[in-house]
């Protein structure tokens, strides 16, 4: 490959993040959620790495299909449930968990000619205004889904997702976790509500299933770097050319940032093609040599330029790190005006993926 441009997935780190997950919540089974090609990360990567997980979730069947495919005979619980009913059948072959959320759903397995039996989980709807029953009519969705003369539902389960977990001093968490439990507490089954944020920072919510997404990456669900989390995408690039430029020399498109004295600049081979944000503004950071940097000027489709004035004899071939080990995607998801989740599931085909492999701690 000529081009220098790469993404490192440390499959270490994704299975240690798992084992933090399991001493937040030592007591609850973990359903690790795998969707949108593992968070950017790659779903066969991820799914090897996770392997010590109890279930995986994902948002819909073709997803939970790759993962068949991949060779995983654990529970696969599709997070938005089936979308039409021509794929009751698949799920019903593959043994596919689905989400139900809506009547239409619950119509539509009244009405299957699939002769099955399948578990299910009613999700509730306690705030989120997202998917989900209101509670109110949890018990009649109950009746219609035993009700059904073809399709037998097993088992039901039941669960809710929080909106404001990540925020710790929002009590909206408190209140959905309590009407969650009123609404399902004469019902048998198995209870899950805890995001990654609300098993972080919500003991009382992790039930019997817990559901980390993003902190199995590495990426805290509270914006800011966590230490007991370790990054599993380093994204990097290399310096392509160095300019000498003068004070006053504007760097970019629309000469956005101009040099404020004589200094050198790096220009590098990455840019929004590759999925590094287009809106990354000047002073967002990078790591060359041992050292942090900034970008200056727009980003463009293949390239960004960064400040090498503190730089110690760069070179061109220099490897310049984007986010990962030593510049937290958090940070840089700061300085754009978005979320870590963005950012990584936002790396696109031109980049190579490496995978860093190693042995995996399972439980």
């Amino acid at each position: 490959m000529s081009r220098h441009t790469y993404a490192i997935i440390d499959q270490q780190a994704i299975s240690d993040n798992l084992q933090v997950v399991r001493r937040y919540a030592p007591h609850s089974k973990v359903m690790a959620v795998v969707k949108s090609n593992g968070y950017g990360h790659g779903l066969a990567r991820a799914v090897e790495a996770l392997d010590g997980a109890d279930a995986f979730a994902v948002a819909c069947i073709d997803e939970a299909l790759l993962l068949r495919k991949l060779g995983v005979q654990k529970k696969i619980i599709l997070l938005e449930g089936f979308h039409n009913a021509d794929e009751i059948p698949v799920l019903v072959e593959n043994g596919f968990e689905c989400v139900i959320h809506d009547f239409w759903q619950v119509e539509a397995l009244q009405a299957s000619n699939v002769e099955a039996v399948i578990n299910v989980w009613i999700k509730v709807d306690t705030g989120m205004r997202r998917l989900g029953f209101y509670p109110q009519d949890v018990v009649r969705v109950k009746e219609m889904l035993t009700a059904s003369k073809t399709t037998k539902i097993d088992g039901i389960n039941y669960m809710t997702h929080f909106a404001n977990a990540d925020d710790l001093s929002d009590q909206k968490t408190a209140l959905q976790q309590e009407m969650f439990l009123h609404t399902v507490c004469d019902q048998s089954g198995q209870l899950s509500c805890a995001n990654s944020a609300a098993i972080m920072g919500w003991d009382e919510t992790h039930l019997d299933w817990v559901r980390p997404g993003i902190m199995l990456y590495g990426v805290s669900p509270f914006s800011k770097k966590r230490d007991d989390l370790n990054p599993a995408m380093t994204l990097v690039s290399q310096i392509i050319a160095i300019k000498e430029c003068e004070e006053g020399d504007q760097i970019g498109y629309g000469g956005t940032w101009i040099c404020p004295n004589k200094m050198k600049i790096g220009v590098v081979a990455i840019g929004y093609g590759d999925g590094y944000p287009r809106h990354a503004p000047s002073g967002t950071p990078v790591f060359v040599n041992g050292h942090r940097s900034e970008i200056i000027g727009r980003v463009s489709m293949d390239m960004i330029c960064i400040d090498l004035s503190a730089i110690e004899a760069p070179v061109i071939g220099d490897e310049v790190e984007l986010w990962g080990k030593n510049i937290a995607v958090e940070e840089v998801a700061e300085h754009c005006g978005t979320i870590a989740y963005e950012l990584l599931c936002g790396v696109t085909s031109r980049v190579e993926f490496k995978t860093a492999r190693v042995e995996f701690k399972t439980k």
